[in-house]
């Protein structure tokens, strides 16, 4: 049989004489502006290669693509084409020209309105031949797969230097810490002090408003320096595994919610997707004896219990005061 290859046809352009060039770089490393140099160095040549055209100017930015408004090269662009000096604009890519769809879409409406041409060489598409729905359908769908991508990339990143030990969220800080100048967690000697106290007051039967209490009668401030604490922050705090020495990384995890909006939620990682634990990671607080038995303590004061049917409440939640009461009652009959 035959071998057939199907080769794309590069788009028709029309003669047009004014050409602007628009390149750009994320960032100053050596790669990226070695790439910058062959992005300008290709169009250049293309361009004094093309009958009828002549180069009007470079339009060159080192800067992410978060927002057009952050790129004053490209805003220098748009305001030559607004005032007529550009026929044509040449960009090697849609993620180069940008990657804010909304924005991208609505600079290229307007350039098309202007009757100004812009030539992605990479996708080999030329907005001056391509109705405006055909444009929106193609730039939302490079976006959105260079977005997956990106994600994809990041989070392959971040598993790896999890699995080898490297990532630097093993090191990031919490309240009773701080980092030296090597980036590792060393104790605070003040807030640990705090820290120590809210263990035993927790397991010496105070509730979470009780220490609460007790730390805001003492002018003991919050990590961000407030001077009010939360029941959520108190509880978080009791359950950081970092004061005995470990840390673990992906206690939650991103998912999706299947709507028009493609809502992000972050849920709770109860096993669901892959965890990693470093043991010892830094000097600890408490002892993991300590630590372990505020996690039993909070599992009986819970008001929801788990069993093989699901999550149910119980009929009463933890008091102090029962619970004391409880315990009084046991010693005395005893």
């Amino acid at each position: 049989m035959p071998i057939v290859t199907q080769i794309q046809p590069r788009p028709t352009l029309p003669t047009m004489k004014r050409v602007g060039i628009y390149c750009r770089v994320s960032s100053k490393h050596e790669e990226q502006l070695a790439s910058l140099a062959n992005q300008v160095s290709y169009f250049t040549r293309a361009v004094m290669n093309y009958p009828g055209w002549y180069l009007t100017d470079i339009y060159i930015d080192i800067k992410s693509a978060e927002t057009i408004s952050s790129r004053p090269e490209f805003l220098r662009l748009m305001k030559d084409c607004r005032n007529g000096e550009i026929d044509l604009v040449i960009t090697r890519s849609i993620s180069r020209f940008g990657r804010d769809t909304v924005e991208l879409l609505t600079a290229i409406r307007e350039l098309r309105e202007l009757g100004i041409a812009v030539l992605f060489d990479e996708e080999m598409i030329s907005t001056v031949e391509a109705d405006s729905e055909f444009i929106t359908t193609i730039i939302e769908a490079y976006a959105q797969a260079e977005n997956e991508s990106r994600s994809a990339n990041t989070k392959r990143g971040l598993v790896m230097r999890a699995k080898n030990g490297s990532s630097g969220l093993y090191k990031r800080r919490c309240f009773g810490y701080y980092t030296d100048r090597n980036g590792d967690l060393q104790i605070n000697d003040d807030e640990a002090t705090i820290v120590r106290s809210i263990f035993e007051m927790y397991l010496s039967g105070e509730s979470l408003v009780g220490v609460i209490r007790k730390l805001e009668s003492g002018g003991v401030k919050t990590a961000t320096g407030k001077e009010k604490w939360s029941k959520n922050t108190l509880d978080k705090l009791l359950s950081n595994e970092k004061y005995c020495g470990d840390v673990i990384l992906f206690k939650s995890y991103s998912t999706i919610q299947l709507s028009p909006e493609k809502i992000k939620k972050r849920k709770k990682n109860n096993g669901e997707a892959d965890r990693y634990m470093c043991v010892s990671n830094h000097p600890a607080i408490i002892s993991k004896e300590t630590f372990n038995a505020v996690q039993t303590e909070k599992a009986r004061r819970s008001n929801i219990d788990v069993t093989e049917h699901g999550a149910k409440r119980k009929s009463t939640r933890y008091s102090q005061k029962r619970d004391a009461f409880k315990t009084e009652l046991g010693n005395s009959s005893n």
